[in-house]
């Protein structure tokens, strides 16, 4: 049953941790001592990138950047609490789609009474948009949207208990989840959707998709609707997203565990349940009270078939999407695809949970250019990073050997199991990554984690302050980057080093107020999507308190900044409207045009973005150009 009355209202984070606290405090000792002694590493002199700018050593990775000429010709954005979107002098902004909005003349127009029905949102754009990729087929453009989640407050905010309370809320819900692909068209400078295109496509949580890879057909993958476990309806909570050099989409499932409850109040969760937050009750959607298959009293097995990486071709509209079940099992922020030098095709992933790991998958197979590349990321080898305080790394790869795992399919299915077994380093959430165009050089947002040096991860591994995790109870987030050894993709071994830490320098004097290049025109907290233009310069975007007071104050609304990787300047590009998250990233073909999503506005009640007045607040993508028609990025 799903009984949500006391936490319907909690994000992702804070439901999981109040349902399924994980362990104690263990081995508090030895957290502490090892804080110290990376202080003490640090003032030695042996102290690197934007950590040594906070200990006041002299080897600043971006010594000098204030003399170098700025490659950002855009006048910064004050931060501000305004319910819009704002950008620089010069620059303008649309909105391209918003949720509710119908992909096909046979659709219904968006009602803010009712806010929808489950007909009506089977044809419409999805709800809170997240990672988005533009791809072009001649002359026609066609936008691929994560809709990751529902806010219940607002999409069920036309009744008293703002929960679902039938099987068409149910419905609803489900649809305004997984992918929406849909022609866009550029009319006299404003991007819109082609209602009726071709290439127009729903993909939600009832879609059938094929499972492929290590896992594909395994026990644990069987359900009683599935027996062969090769076929699963449905993605849901996509977040990041990445594109592969053949033209396909990858959707990432992340917080797939708040979809399921249990209709036995004695089911007792397994273990293997309970890491990755599966639990007796739901998130608040009650899908299992229209839909057996997440009761996991009834059907156990089924949530192995969610926390995939999904292929998707969006511009063939009949393919059927692939979980790519060979790149691993937990909560996929995005999937950032290079091709080393060799044509092995190399994701990097990140798992977007306290105290969890980052993953790299190289392909045994190799890119060909205008070959087929459809099973590429069906078999290679999956690994996990050791970041070493003395600024190099390893990849551990995960293999039946390495691991004590019976196979690579179980591997696939208890990743985060498998990482935990060769003590891989525990991260503070790790969101976006990103690839640098210009060097072998990749970078990982590490938006916060309050619990860095004061609890375990679930698996109950330690979270010790240090190396790329150097704050305790960390607020504010940093971004990690790394250089594989002799710039090869494929290599088992890298250096690293901070590039950012985020932070308020109006508030605190200390390891809070963030690294030299934060300062009190750019501040920010919580770094989450990030992606590079073709020129080199990194947009990162962030998900954090809006509060704008205490420990943020003068922060604002969640913003969208540019950074230059060689000089390590920032400068905030955009605010975005009250409540929402800034988040998913794409260009035109021309580079005059950059799409961005609004997620969650006035997810607490305090937005009518974008229409105004008493509007309902929705999540849209929306378009920014410059006045002058001139490049961005």
């Amino acid at each position: 049953m799903s009984d949500t009355s006391d936490h319907h209202d909690l994000s992702f984070d804070e439901f999981d941790e109040r349902r399924n606290p994980g362990p104690d405090v263990t081995g508090f000792d030895e957290v502490v001592d090892r804080a110290i002694s990376r202080r003490g590493l640090l003032r030695s002199g042996m102290a690197f990138g934007a950590a040594a700018l906070i200990t006041g050593t002299n080897a600043s990775l971006f010594a000098g950047r204030a003399e170098a000429a700025s490659r950002m010709a855009f006048q910064a954005v004050p931060a501000n609490t305004l319910d819009t979107v704002t950008v620089p002098k010069g620059y303008n902004w649309h909105t391209v789609v918003k949720w509710g909005e119908p992909l096909w003349s046979h659709g219904v127009e968006f009602d803010q009474a009712t806010r929808g029905t489950g007909i009506s949102q089977e044809t419409a754009f999805g709800d809170n948009n997240d990672g988005m990729s533009l791809f072009t087929s001649g002359n026609r453009h066609v936008l691929a949207v994560n809709n990751e989640y529902t806010n219940r407050s607002i999409i069920y905010g036309n009744r008293q208990t703002k929960l679902p309370e039938g099987a068409d809320d149910v419905r609803k819900g489900k649809a305004a989840h997984g992918v929406s692909v849909m022609e866009l068209r550029n009319n006299g400078g404003r991007w819109s959707v082609v209602k009726d295109s071709p290439y127009n496509r729903r993909i939600t949580a009832d879609t059938p998709i094929v499972i492929t890879g290590p896992a594909r057909g395994h026990a644990l993958l069987k359900t009683e609707a599935d027996p062969a476990g090769t076929t699963v309806l449905g993605t849901y909570n996509n977040c990041g997203n990445g594109r592969t050099p053949w033209g396909t989409y990858l959707a990432c499932e992340e917080n797939f565990n708040g979809y399921y409850a249990s209709s036995d109040d004695m089911f007792e969760p397994t273990a293997e349940m309970k890491r990755y937050g599966v639990g007796k009750k739901d998130w608040g959607y009650a899908w299992s009270t229209a839909d057996d298959r997440f009761d996991i009293s009834k059907h156990p097995n089924e949530c192995n078939r969610f926390g995939y990486v999904v292929e998707i071709d969006p511009l063939d509209p009949t393919s059927t999407p692939r979980k790519l079940t060979a790149l691993g099992r937990f909560k996929h922020e995005n999937a950032e695809v290079v091709v080393a030098n060799n044509g092995q095709v190399v994701v990097y992933m990140g798992d977007d949970e306290r105290g969890e790991f980052i993953y790299r998958f190289v392909s045994d197979g190799r890119y060909a250019v205008g070959g087929d590349n459809s099973g590429l990321l069906d078999a290679g080898t999956l690994s996990v990073a050791k970041f070493n305080d003395d600024l190099s790394g390893e990849w551990l790869d995960l293999t039946p050997e390495s691991t004590s795992m019976a196979s690579l399919a179980e591997i696939c299915i208890h990743t985060r199991q498998a990482a935990s077994v060769v003590k891989a380093t525990t991260m503070d959430r790790p969101e976006w990554v990103a690839a640098n165009p210009n060097r072998a050089e990749i970078y990982c947002c590490l938006t916060n984690n309050k619990n860095r040096g004061k609890k375990p991860n679930k698996g109950g591994d330690p979270t010790p302050v240090g190396g790329p995790n150097p704050r305790e109870g960390n607020k504010y987030g940093q971004i990690v980057r790394w250089r594989p050894d002799a710039g090869d993709h494929t290599s088992s071994t890298f250096t690293w080093d901070l590039f950012v830490l985020a932070g308020n320098p109006t508030v605190h004097q200390d390891d809070r107020k963030g690294s030299q290049n934060v300062d009190r025109d750019n501040m920010f907290n919580s770094p989450d999507g990030m992606a590079f233009d073709t020129t080199g310069l990194v947009w990162i975007q962030t998900d954090g308190n809006y509060s704008d007071k205490d420990d943020f104050a003068g922060m604002g609304n969640n913003q969208m900044l540019v950074a230059d990787p060689d000089s390590g300047e920032i400068k905030r590009f955009m605010v975005g409207p009250r409540e929402c998250e800034v988040t998913g990233i794409t260009w035109s073909p021309d580079k005059r045009t950059v799409f961005v999503g609004i997620q969650h506005p006035g997810e607490k009640g305090d937005s009518h973005f974008p229409d105004g007045g008493a509007s309902v607040p929705r999540s849209v993508v929306i378009a920014i150009s410059r006045d002058d028609g001139g490049l961005i990025g």
